[in-house]
């Protein structure tokens, strides 16, 4: 997925462990480890916003859209990829 999730930037620029963010946050360490390792299918804005209250960030500091490439995304569907 182009969308990348750089809360482990914010979590050591902030000195935070995942737990302590999760129970700021007001969700389980375990949501919060799915959004975090990037295998979140979508986020919910109330999410988004706490975390970046507790953070003292933009909502930018902790996505990021990376361009993928094309051929390499297509061969990832079809079951050929390399290496």
């Amino acid at each position: 997925m182009p969308i990348t999730v750089d809360i482990d930037v914010m979590l050591a620029r902030r000195k935070m462990s995942v737990g302590e963010l999760a129970d700021r946050v007001g969700i389980t360490p375990a949501n919060l480890a799915v959004l975090k390792n990037g295998r979140a299918k979508a986020v919910r804005f109330a999410t988004l916003a706490a975390l970046c209250e507790v953070l003292e960030c933009q909502p930018g500091d902790l996505l990021r859209w990376e361009v993928e490439d094309a051929a390499a995304d297509a061969a990832s569907r079809d079951g050929h990829g390399g290496a």
